[in-house]
């Protein structure tokens, strides 16, 4: 059965299902897209309208298990370990190690950490330093089939590029065209999956030194990015700190946070 067609208004009603269900926001350069993930989504569950899809979505009572399941289809998963590294390593020696060192628990959260190369990154990190073991890491995100990747610890080569070669034999193990992770390093992690526009389920995680959320607003209206970051910063402890991308700014979004500069790297600090 061919995919239906994605007309403008169905685009328009779509974006909004979609938007209010997860935060992705999509533009009119989108259109193509969408409609062919939403075409064929469709297509394969065998409706011939996709007004009568939308309906379904919105309507019926397996409407919102289905609409997770398109949105998995939507999400992107563009991750690599040891992105944007400096960043990382300024976290674990200025923020988490100190606070080691003087006989803190701290907690690290890793929002939407997709197929998991960010906290396993970190985890990395830490082991180097021998602390691994007296820090919290928490990974979330909103997609399960991602989660369940990064538990399995398999990655291909793409996710490898910027890894330095002395982490493979100590944490990595290469098997043909794919490194597998150490155990040791997955099951430091805390798994969960959780969507960052539910600000209750948000503030239901707890309190965190540290919480990293990088490269993920870009897909976010401006309103949305606001209502994720103040949702992200009450899950911050006081003197805690809130990571975003190095080419991400938060400043116009006029957030509660603090723009601090530490070692090179930008850091959004609540108040003491």
């Amino acid at each position: 059965m061919a995919a239906p067609s994605l007309t403008p208004q169905l685009f328009s009603i779509f974006k909004m299902l979609i938007e209010e269900r997860c935060g992705l926001h999509y533009h009119q350069d989108d259109v193509e897209l969408l409609a062919d993930r939403i075409g064929t989504r469709a297509a394969e569950r065998g409706f011939e309208s996709l007004l009568d899809y939308y309906y379904f979505l919105r309507y019926d009572a397996d409407g919102l298990m289905e609409l997770d399941r398109l949105i998995e289809l939507l999400l992107v998963h563009e991750t690599y370990f040891f992105r944007e590294v400096d960043q990382l390593r300024v976290l674990v020696d200025v923020l988490l190690a100190p606070a080691v060192a003087a006989g803190q628990r701290p907690r690290v959260w890793c929002a939407a950490c997709a197929t998991g190369e960010e906290p396993l990154t970190i985890a990395m990190l830490l082991d180097e330093r021998a602390i691994l073991d007296r820090v919290g890491i928490v990974a979330s995100d909103l997609s399960t089939a991602a989660l369940e990747r990064a538990r399995r610890g398999e990655f291909g080569t793409r996710a490898l590029r910027a890894t330095p070669p002395e982490m493979f034999g100590r944490y990595l193990e290469q098997r043909d065209n794919r490194a597998v992770v150490r155990p040791g390093l997955i099951e430091q992690i805390t798994w969960q999956r959780l969507n960052l526009v539910d600000a209750p389920a948000v503030a239901a995680m707890g309190t965190f030194d540290a919480i990293l959320c990088r490269n993920v607003l870009i897909y976010f209206t401006d309103q949305t990015a606001c209502n994720v970051v103040e949702s992200l910063a009450g899950c911050l402890r006081p003197g805690g700190s809130l990571v975003v991308g190095v080419s991400e700014s938060l400043m116009r979004f006029g957030t509660s946070l603090n723009c601090e500069e530490r070692g090179g790297s930008f850091f959004y600090q609540k108040a003491s």
